[in-house]
């Protein structure tokens, strides 16, 4: 293929554009940056595919899109308006797969989406919301120029398996926090804000597990099924990003139980420690009662106390209350409630 054939042109973010890539097949090398008029004259050209990189594109350059790769109605209004499930569809001969891509923003997820077209010649990447530039995914396949020439399918395992490597961080990072609130959990004092701490990190690693436990099965598809996309020789390479999302799924669940055991630990730390108050406060109220009990019966108007002449009544009544109070305090002790 002669370069001259190529228009050639710097990707202009502004527009959505970030990529617009040919690449030749027999080598794997890549040819050159293209512009988006020039995909269809690239793909004229035997042995090439383009790769194409966009972010949040508004409807003419997903109509410019479609134009160029005869891409199906359905799957442009996916891509337009996102919010759309993970999820892999096949049209004619070509791929349409959706995936939730997530970032960690001040401590809370973001979550955004990536939508996928693989054809026999082309691949394109929509990212829309939180998501990180795939062009790592891009220099790495670039450096392995022997697979690249396997075509398009080659780029959807490096954006795949850069989104899956991007998981794990995060859920490292929530472990590694709970672990900086144990100390808030088994704390003495009830702190609301460790609650609502571990609540909102369980809440997260839900809608996580949400996005990451549906894409098992697209790589499981991707693995077995499209013989006509996906090649033989990379087969290995998508299983191996299966295992990656297994692991990540794994861990997502064994954080949610962390931190379903963890707010049941608080509360229960907490009303264990409200009853020791409670237990506290009711032993004290039997020692005042006693004394309060006997010192009342001296305000009855009874005519006839036959120990209120008495000189020893006075100290008899003093001593019986130190000791009623003693042995109730005693047994309290021993009871363990002091």
């Amino acid at each position: 293929m002669a370069p001259t054939t190529i228009t050639t042109a710097a990707p202009d973010s502004k527009s959505g554009v970030i990529n617009c890539v040919a690449y030749n097949m027999r080598d794997g090398k890549r040819i050159g940056d293209i512009t988006l008029d020039a995909i269809s004259d690239v793909l004229k050209e035997p042995d090439t595919f383009v790769w194409v990189g966009l972010h949040e594109p508004d409807e003419p350059l997903l109509l410019k899109m479609q134009e160029e790769f005869d891409l199906h109605d359905l799957a442009i209004e996916d891509a337009q308006h996102a919010h759309q499930r993970t999820k892999i569809e096949t049209y004619g001969d070509s791929l349409f797969v959706v995936v939730q891509t997530a970032q960690l923003v001040n401590g809370h997820i973001a979550f955004g989406e990536t939508h996928i077209f693989l054809g026999p010649r082309y691949l394109v990447t929509v990212r829309h919301g939180a998501s990180l530039s795939y062009a790592p995914a891009r220099r790495a396949c670039e450096n392995t120029p022997e697979l690249l020439a396997l075509g398009p399918s080659y780029g959807l395992y490096g954006v795949l398996d850069f989104i899956v490597d991007n998981l794990l961080p995060i859920v490292r990072e929530f472990r590694e926090e709970l672990q900086e609130l144990e100390k808030d959990i088994f704390a003495d004092t009830f702190r609301r804000a460790t609650v609502r701490r571990l609540y909102d990190m369980q809440r997260d690693l839900m809608t996580l597990r949400l996005a990451v436990a549906p894409l098992q099965d697209i790589i499981s598809q991707l693995v077995r099924m499209h013989p006509h996309l996906i090649q033989d020789e990379l087969r290995a390479y998508f299983r191996d990003v299966y295992d990656h999302v297994f692991r990540v799924n794994e861990s997502i669940s064994a954080m949610r139980e962390m931190l379903a055991a963890a707010i049941n630990v608080n509360l229960s730390l907490v009303t264990f420690n409200q009853n020791e108050v409670m237990k506290k406060l009711a032993g004290w109220a039997a020692m005042l009662a006693a004394p309060t009990l006997i010192t009342s019966w001296y305000g009855m108007n009874f005519t006839h106390m036959p120990e209120l002449s008495q000189p020893w009544a006075y100290p008899a009544i003093m001593i019986t209350v130190v000791c009623l109070v003693g042995g109730i305090y005693v047994g309290l002790r021993r009871a363990k409630w002091f």
